[in-house]
Order: C-alpha cells, then structure tokens, then sequence
C-alpha cells in the first residue's frame, strides 16, 4: 500500500525529543537497556522490543542461530511481540529499565504466556523504521535467550551494535537471480542518477528539497543522434525508496536488450520521504509534490534527453501506493500524460476505503456495524489481519512513516499542531467525519470525475488502464470496481481488467516469468507512441498473474 516530510534526521530527532519524557529507572522491571560505557556519545530515539517464544524463534533460525528478532503486520501468530517507549537521552554507560506495557503490540508483556523468549531491542534513531524498517541509523542489541513471567530475571540489553550503511545499491543482494546481478553492470552504464533540486518544494519547506530516481536509456541510445524515445515514468509503492527501485531498472534495461520489452526510456521516481509515499499529490502537509513534477522535473528532464516531449510518448505506471499515485496523476493532469496502466492501486474511492465507506454515518475503521473487526489483510481467502491490529502495531512502531499515516500525510487538513490531522482515533477507531469530507473534496477520485467529467473528458477519455486481483491482499479490488462504476456510469472509454484470483504480489506474473504483465502494458504504451509498430512474438508462459518492484 501505500511519506513526504523530507526531513533531515536531526529535525526528526528533534520531533522525538518534543514528543517524549526522559524514561525514569525502574530496579524492578525485568528488562533493560544500556549504552556500552565506550560510546561517544549519547543516543536518542523510539526504542522498539522485541520477544518472540524461543522454541518458535529457533524453528525459524538457521543453523539454529537467532540472529533477529523482529515483527511485521503481515506475521500473524507467528509473529514476535513488540513493545515501545521514547528515549530522550540515553548516555554512554547509562541502563534505562524498560516499559513492555504502556505500549505494545499485540499485547502488553506482561500478559505474554511463561516461558523463555528470545528479545532484542533496536533503537530508532531517525524515527523511520516504521517506513524502510531497520536502517544505518538503528543501535540494536543481540538477540538475548530470556525467561519472561513469573520466574522472569533481570536481564540487561546492550545497545552495541549499529547497522552497517547500505553501500552500492548496484551491489544487489542474493534475493536478486544470478542473471539479474549478472546484468546490473550493463543496465548501470546506461542508467544516470536523478538529483533534481526543486524550487517549489524547497521553497514549501524554507530548504533544499531533493527529487530523487533513475532515467534507464535504452540500447543504442545516443544523446546526440537524432532520435527520440517515448517515456515510462514509473514509481514504486509504500516501503519503496530510490534505491529499491535499481531492481526495476535492470529488468528494464535487460527488456530492451532481448526484445521483450520496446525501446523506451524509463523514468524511475522516488516517492518516499520520512512520513512514508507523498504520491505526487499537491499536500498542505508534503508541499506540492506534483508541481514540482510536472512543471520543474519533467521539462529538465526532456531538455536533457531526448525523449518525445508530448502527451501521445509520456506514460505512467506504478503499483501500490504508486498505482495510486500515477491513477491521481493522469486524472489531475490530463494534458500531459497519453495514459495511465495503474495496478492494484490504494483506494481511489472513499466509500471503500481498503473496504470501509469512510463516508458512512458513525464510520468506524475498527468495527463494522454489527461490531465484528473490518479486516485489512488477506491471503488465500484467510484474514491475516484486521484494520484495528495493523494500526496498532503502527502506533507502537512510530508516529511518524506508517502506512496509515502516510495517508493522513497526503490527504488531510494540518491541524493546529502543524501535523495532519488524523483520520481517525487510534483508541477507538472513530472517523473525523470533517476530515473525511476534505479528503473527499479533494484527493477522492472518483468524486473529481463525477465532478469534473466534462471539463476532463477531451484529454482524459480512454486513458485510463487499471490492473488488480480480484483477491487483492489489502481489498482494493472494492475500490476498483466503483471507480469503474462511476467512469461507466459517465459514459467514459476506459480499460479495467480484474484478474482472477491474484493478490496484491502475484498480479505481473505469467508462468515463470515475473514481468509478463509489465511487458504487455510497454507494448500497449509503445503502440500509441509509435502506431503501427509490431510486438515480436512470445511464448506462452501460462495464465497472467504478478508483481511489480
């Protein structure tokens, strides 16, 4: 699914201090932490526990070796329990005792059966966890075997280790197939780095503000031959950053060398800041995101390459929260793009908001009306989670980069503190019905185009492609189809296609291969800008299924 305050880690640092109490020692508490005496300097920051039983921690190690401790929304039972509380300063040599049950998910502590766990505890620095999760920036401990409950003994957690820096993104990991790593330095030759400066977002936020992402050329390029090429511009979805999108510029620049995929250039753009994906949404909260795309970082681009620099050879694509994004972007600029092919995007409706009407009388995000969970996850036909769990687990992680927020970030009114105000209460689940009539007037989308229609259709009208799986993992398969209701009920040329039975993670996958999806949206893109050109024959490779980076 689906962060825009591009601040600066000590302003985020700052925010954690303004938030937080100093915590107080506690002898009696059974678990602590401690900054070693050698550290150079104090700590500050969200301190995250984690305890997970340790004959379930052990099954999960390999070679029996725990080395993390970690939860995760989508872990289930099966999942470690996580406890928070805010450190204002922690100094070199200094234990600090603490607290497992003000705040915690899915549970206080002390409510955790008997027995022995293996915890660990990380501190979040930058106060972005709740985002990318661990980072450079975390001070963690070693997983520790412990006894919790009853026969519980004092146990401290050494703050001693620190994260290494990510490094070369162009270094991938083993996830990545031998083939892609083998392809990297090829596709890294023809991909140039985007750092582009903005003029409005910096002067939103009273500094430098940075865009960031990749332009992939394609084989043969040649800036100073006559040629021009249609554009891709791509982003990614929520947990995305530049640099998990190297990825996708590999399986694009390796498309084009075989031929699967047309000559294109690629524009790959980051949407994360510290508050999660902005969306390429005017926000009073991100600032305006997509002026600063559309007027400032699309015309530097096409002055510096040679792309075709008109509507009929500039397209969009993006997943997730991105899904959304290039949805939002093709709807509030018309003019500019030839089209959108959007998957499973976030919900472009407010009256389904991941299956809630957000808009209903007494709306409650945690409970439907009879009183059972609204669910938020599913896999396989099985809840994996409800909305009320993942918020919560969101709130122990972090005020700040949640996915929950993050769509507070971009769609709701500042409030008097200087933040969003929230779209609902985290203790009850109660919607702001004020709030939601602002994100309606302004980021619903099909409440623009019930609207707006006959000012949007000469530029709009067929340009709109959507892809998701009718058991989208988040439900917004529900969305899709009153977004297609209203584009119907207009009158409006438009493409949806709901795939049967994919999720949110399999919907680009045909086969064994896990662009198919990706491929044949390219060509469809390729054939408005190039009419007449012929996609090379392929071999089938099963029914279509998939997932975009």
């Amino acid at each position: 699914m689906r962060h825009a305050l591009f601040l600066h880690r000590s302003s985020l640092a700052a925010l954690l201090l303004a938030l937080c109490a100093c915590a107080q020692a506690d002898t009696s508490a059974p678990l602590r932490v401690q900054l070693p005496a050698a550290a150079t300097a104090s700590a500050a920051g969200r301190l995250l526990l984690f305890a997970e039983p340790a004959a379930q921690a052990l099954a999960k190690a390999k070679d029996g070796n725990v080395l993390e401790v970690n939860a995760s929304p989508f872990g289930g039972a099966d999942d470690a329990s996580m406890a928070a509380m805010d450190i204002a300063r922690l100094a070199p040599g200094q234990s600090l005792a603490v607290d497992t049950d003000t705040l915690a998910w899915p549970t206080s502590f002390s409510k955790l059966a008997d027995g022995e766990y293996y915890v660990q505890a990380v501190l979040d620095v930058a106060g972005d966890d709740n985002y990318g999760g661990r980072g450079a920036d975390d001070i963690l401990s070693a997983p520790v075997k412990v006894t919790l409950g009853k026969a519980a003994t004092p146990t401290t957690l050494v703050l001693d280790q620190r994260l290494p820096a990510a490094g070369d993104p162009w270094q991938l990991p083993p996830r990545f197939s031998e083939a892609i790593r083998k392809a990297a330095p090829a596709a890294k030759a023809a991909t140039r780095e985007i750092d582009f400066i903005s003029p409005a977002l910096s002067a939103f936020w009273g500094r430098p503000i940075h865009m960031h992402g990749w332009v992939v050329l394609p084989p043969g390029y040649d800036g100073a031959a006559p040629a021009r090429y249609p554009v891709l511009y791509f982003t990614h979805g929520f947990g995305g950053n530049q640099r998990g999108l190297i990825g996708t510029a590999v399986n694009a620049y390796t498309g084009m060398q075989s031929g699967e995929l047309p000559p294109m250039i690629w524009v790959l753009l980051d949407e994360s800041s510290a508050t999660g994906t902005h969306e390429f949404a005017d926000s009073v909260n991100n600032g305006p995101w997509g002026q600063a795309l559309t007027e400032e970082l699309i015309p530097h681009l096409e002055s510096t390459y040679r792309m075709d620099g008109k509507a009929s050879g500039r397209f969009l694509n993006g997943h997730s929260s991105g899904g959304w994004a290039t949805l939002w972007l093709q709807v509030r600029y018309p003019k500019l793009f030839g089209g959108t092919w959007s998957t499973s995007p976030d919900s472009s409706v407010f009256d389904d908001f991941c299956g809630i009407d957000l808009y209903a009388a007494n709306a409650n995000v945690y409970r439907k009306p009879d009183g059972s969970p609204y669910p938020i996850m599913r896999d396989k036909g099985k809840v994996q989670a409800s909305f009320e769990q993942f918020a919560r687990m969101e709130e122990t992680t972090g005020p700040i980069g949640g996915q929950l927020a993050s769509f507070e970030w971009v769609f709701s009114p500042r409030g008097t503190d200087g933040r969003p105000t929230p779209m609902f209460d985290r203790g009850t689940g109660k919607v702001d019905p004020q709030v939601v009539a602002y994100w309606g007037a302004h980021y619903d989308i099909g409440r623009i185009l019930r609207t707006q229609w006959p000012q949007l259709e000469p530029d709009l009208d067929g340009k709109l492609h959507l892809y998701v799986g009718t058991a989208d993992t988040f439900y917004l398969d529900g969305a899709a189809y009153k977004l297609k209701a209203v584009l119907d009920g207009l009158g409006a040329k438009s493409d949806f296609r709901f795939v049967p039975g994919r999720t949110h993670f399999d919907l680009y996958v045909e086969g064994s291969d896990r662009q198919a999806l990706m491929k044949d949206i390219a060509w469809q893109m390729y054939a408005i800008a190039r009419p007449g050109a012929k996609r090379p024959a392929r071999k089938p490779t099963g029914k279509l299924a998939a997932h975009a980076e």
